[in-house]
């Protein structure tokens, strides 16, 4: 039988738009022959819901939602995700299913087992899990229907499992000959490669064929990459959807033959095609539709305003320069040449007068103290005002432009640079902002080369550079990249790299005091193992051992 993977981008709680989509890609692949698609986890509502699972209405959509569905879709099979009610009994209100439709229908319903609460998921706290998994017989073959975690527990695969059961291994010793999985994975870097590998493992060892579906998008942090994949009994790949846009794929169950369409290569193409696609959909997904960066002749601003016009439109961008008392005349000369390169508009508020006034109001409280950190910090709040006076007055959104490394030690002010309903860089190390610079102008050569080649520096104070403050960023990266991704201790990073134990410890400690900070910042787009965010969970108020 001729089988279609439908790789849609659904948005979470949009009910009529995901089955439009769903009822639209199903008669597309009915019109090509095909018997069966297959639609990612919960793409009836969207993933990841979180506690709206916890309203009745919600779960009660899902449900006459897929019945709507079922009944434009008669003439073809159709396999699709959904929240369907718990047992009273076991305290949660919701389970996370997946629905066959068939003949106008729900004709099967089958719920996630394995619930993942590591990283960004939470699925523990939302959902119950199904107490077993059944066959169910289609097109001659006994198709074992998992949804995405289910398939991330096999032995042969991992050196350590985080859970006891396999809900694979049962259903292919309760006699499946082929498996299907319907997934929310999240990118990031080096997530594909894994995910293919893991699922080889599966055909391989179990000498079954595997369809898996994958949704594609963002939802606030996430981004899903979609790379739907179709492997025979021998690992290798017979089908497979594109990277980061919607799909519509084709095989054969019985032949095993099918379309394989390109995927993006490289990591730094697919870290850009993610930072576009989240920005993309945070924007429109959350009712933008212009948005607004400050633009500082940096690198950071740089790169992320590059995004933003690949992901919105360079019609729909305000770029504002906002030069104070120690910008230097290059900043502001590579802000506007930016902003002509990539035909966005700009607009240029010099904050100097507004610098000077604060300083006058506060002249007499701060008397007899020395200028310090609050004057920069001043003029970054300064920065961070008018931004939010144009995002009010033009309903737009503003990108905040900080990177990773910055976040991280806490190099950044909090209402100042922070501001904004985006971080568009914030997984983003400073060394891969660089390459990622790089690789948007080998695509068309839109950032000054002048912000390519000048030493960082937030220009707050005379001659200042990030050097004065924090280490060298190729020094830096590689200690949080150990510290924060791999949770490796002080003295495993500084006998690794090679480093003074006293400067991994004073930037562990630089990390540790700006949690304040980060739980206070702008949702980001997480492309890293390891994000900061919800993905990654500490206390404020606390005393770590460094």
């Amino acid at each position: 039988m001729k089988i279609a993977l439908g790789q849609i981008n659904p948005t979470v709680g949009d009910f009529v738009g995901n089955a439009a989509k769903i009822v639209d890609f199903a008669q597309r692949a009915q019109a090509a022959g095909a018997g069966l698609i297959l639609f990612p986890e919960l793409s009836v509502c969207g993933y990841p819901p979180r506690d709206l699972v916890e309203r009745p209405s919600f779960v009660v959509h899902n449900r006459e939602t897929a019945e709507r569905i079922a009944a434009e879709t008669r003439g073809i099979a159709v396999i699709c995700g959904l929240v369907t009610p718990a047992q009273a009994e076991t305290g949660k209100s919701a389970m996370n299913s997946a629905a066959l439709l068939k003949d106008g229908r729900v004709a099967f319903l089958q719920s996630k087992m394995l619930l993942p609460t590591y990283d960004v998921f939470d699925e523990m706290r939302n959902f119950a899990p199904a107490k077993s998994q059944v066959l169910f017989p289609f097109c001659g073959k006994q198709m074992a229907l998992t949804i995405c975690e289910d398939a991330w527990n096999d032995k042969h695969f991992w050196n350590k499992r985080l859970y006891t059961f396999d809900p694979v291994e049962a259903l292919i010793r309760a006699g499946g000959n082929f498996l299907l999985n319907i997934s929310a994975s999240p990118f990031w870097l080096g997530k594909r490669e894994l995910r293919q590998n893991m699922l080889a493992t599966i055909a391989r060892n179990n000498k079954v064929p595997v369809a898996m579906v994958n949704q594609v998008g963002g939802n606030d942090s996430l981004v899903f990459d979609g790379s739907s994949l179709v492997l025979d009994p021998a690992g290798k790949v017979i089908a497979q959807g594109k990277s980061f846009e919607e799909d519509l794929v084709y095989f054969d169950s019985d032949q095993l033959t099918g379309e394989i369409h390109p995927q993006m290569e490289g990591e730094e193409a697919s870290a850009y095609a993610a930072l576009v696609l989240g920005t993309r959909d945070y924007v429109r997904k959350c009712g933008f539709r212009q948005v607004i960066i400050g633009l500082s002749g940096g690198i950071d601003s740089a790169l992320t305003a590059v995004i933003a016009a690949d992901a919105v439109g360079p019609e729909n961008i305000i770029g504002v320069g906002m030069p104070g008392p120690y910008s230097s005349q290059g900043s502001i000369d590579d802000a506007r040449a930016l902003a002509e390169n990539l035909g966005i508009r700009f607009e240029l508020l010099c904050i100097t007068e507004v610098f000077e006034s604060y300083s006058k109001t506060l002249q007499k409280v701060f008397a007899g103290r020395k200028e310090d950190v609050t004057e920069e910090n001043i003029q970054s709040r300064a920065r961070g005002s008018l931004l939010m006076a144009l995002s009010n007055k033009f309903g737009a959104i503003v990108l905040s432009t900080g990177n990773k490394s910055e976040l991280g030690v806490g190099y950044c002010t909090l209402y100042g640079d922070m501001v904004g309903g985006l971080a568009v860089i914030s997984d983003v190390p400073k060394t891969l902002v660089y390459r990622l610079s790089h690789y948007a102008n080998s695509r068309r050569p839109v950032i000054p080369q002048a912000s390519l080649e000048k030493p960082p520096s937030a220009e707050l104070r005379p001659d200042q550079k990030d050097s004065d403050t924090l280490p060298p960023y190729e020094i830096l990266d590689a200690i949080l990249e150990d510290y924060v991704e791999e949770s490796h201790p002080a003295e495993q990073i500084a006998r690794d790299h090679g480093f003074e134990i006293a400067l991994v410890q004073r930037v562990i400690r630089m990390v540790e005091r700006s949690e304040y900070k980060r739980q206070q910042a702008a949702p980001g787009l997480k492309i890293s193992g390891k994000a900061f965010g919800y993905g990654r969970r500490f206390p404020i108020a606390a005393k770590p051992d460094v």
